[in-house]
């Protein structure tokens, strides 16, 4: 199945992103594959494993959160909560926010295509992640309600696809079906 399927390293030609360059060289350095599953729990920091440790990416999240920021895309906020402080990273750049908000709302309505084989693969990407954040009726809230019910079913749609036809299907986007099937699990 694609979501128990190992996940096999076909280059390690540097990125120029410090995070894919460092999760490249974790999977480089497993002796056994590990399974999408795996990788998903061990690059944001969700496993228990003590003998899988050394192959976590090191507070991941302050670090994406921090790469937006030096993009202008994130801020940095500390807001107190009765006992403690807390680092928080609201938008700043809201016109880059709606610019991908407009993105995905028109791949679902404008130019649905109601095959994931002919989708931009970055569109399904973002749309399997916006669903995996549980942010997917937040991109589709400002449409009209005859609009918001279109793009709510067409997404649901594609997102009840079986991932292991669908990784079957379409070279280049097997990992976004894995990656889709490890969520939906």
């Amino acid at each position: 199945s694609c979501c128990s399927s190992q996940v096999l390293l076909k280059s390690d030609a540097p990125t120029g992103d410090v995070l894919l360059d460092e999760t490249l060289r974790h999977i480089k350095a497993t002796e056994a594959a590990e399974t999408v599953q795996t990788w998903i729990e061990l690059l944001t920091g969700e496993t228990w494993n003590p003998f899988k440790l050394q192959y976590q990416l090191r507070n991941v999240r302050e670090r994406l959160a921090k790469a937006l920021v030096e993009k202008g895309i994130l801020t940095t906020e500390k807001q107190n909560f009765l006992l403690f402080d807390m680092t928080t990273h609201p938008v700043s750049n809201a016109s880059e926010k709606q610019r991908l908000v407009k993105k995905l709302q028109e791949s679902v309505l404008e130019r649905w295509v109601n095959d994931p084989q002919r989708m931009e693969r970055r569109t399904l990407a973002l749309l399997v992640l916006a669903h995996a954040s549980d942010v997917l009726e937040n991109v589709f809230a400002s449409l009209a309600d005859d609009k918001y019910d279109v793009a709510m079913n067409r997404t649901k749609d594609l997102l009840d696809m079986d991932p292991e036809v669908e990784a079957a299907k379409a070279r280049g986007t097997e990992m976004i079906w894995a990656v889709l099937a490890a969520f939906n699990k």
